[in-house]
């Protein structure tokens, strides 16, 4: 039997779903919340979209925070669990803020990181470095459903990742525009760092940090 469908008081229940399908982000949340709420077994209680049988949200908010809070949102209706959604993008500086929310389609194509990468370089080929400033940002949504007369209430935190924007990509770790942002005070690309030293420092995992107390007191609460 699955999370989803497992009976009441087998500690399988599902109590928090994060609004996604992205396997390494659900890790991210189960390690970050381990030991945090009495009786959570995050192994089991904390599952991703597709273990909820939550819908897939279309992203049509202007902003990283309209778009995470339209997730959770939706999820916890569908669901009437406590959800967590995220919604992240690279800014630059001399760019106004883009690609922002297009960040993973700036070239056409959804999740064509090759292509993304090549049209950003070649539209600031012709910034020095002391104008590439960049940074990745992220904005993480909590929405917890109306039950036993409470209204139910939604919380908004954010992380950014600052840095510069090399030339060229460098290294092999990562995804999306890692290989190009190097961070503050660093000397590697993002993607040249460990994945132990990258969530340290993501903007996504500053972001979650940030919205942990509102999560814990929510699942406490129910």
């Amino acid at each position: 039997m699955s999370a989803a469908g497992a009976a009441p008081g087998q500690g399988t229940t599902p109590r928090l779903v994060l609004a996604t399908h992205n396997k390494g982000k659900l890790r991210e949340l189960r390690e970050l919340l381990r030991g945090q709420v009495p009786g959570l077994d995050v192994d089991t209680q904390v599952v991703d979209a597709a273990a909820a049988g939550a819908p897939d949200v279309v992203e049509t908010g202007v902003t990283f925070a309209e778009n995470s809070l339209l997730k959770a949102r939706a999820v916890a209706e569908a669901t009437g669990l406590v959800a967590i959604a995220d919604d992240s993008g690279l800014a630059v500086d001399v760019m106004g803020g883009a690609p922002g929310i297009f960040s993973a389609r700036w070239a056409g194509s959804h999740g064509d990181d090759i292509a993304n990468l090549r049209l950003l370089l070649n539209q600031l080929s012709d910034v020095p470095d002391a104008h590439r400033g960049a940074a990745f940002v992220c904005a993480a949504a909590l929405a917890v459903p109306a039950a036993d007369g409470d209204s139910g209430h939604e919380v908004v935190e954010y992380g950014q990742l600052e840095g510069v924007l090399l030339r060229e990509p460098r290294g092999d770790g990562g995804f999306g525009y890692d290989p190009v942002l190097q961070p503050a005070g660093e000397t590697r690309s993002c993607a040249e760092l460990s994945a132990d030293e990258k969530n340290a420092i993501s903007h996504r995992g500053k972001a979650f940090r940030a919205l942990l107390p509102a999560i814990v007191k929510a699942l406490q609460d129910r």
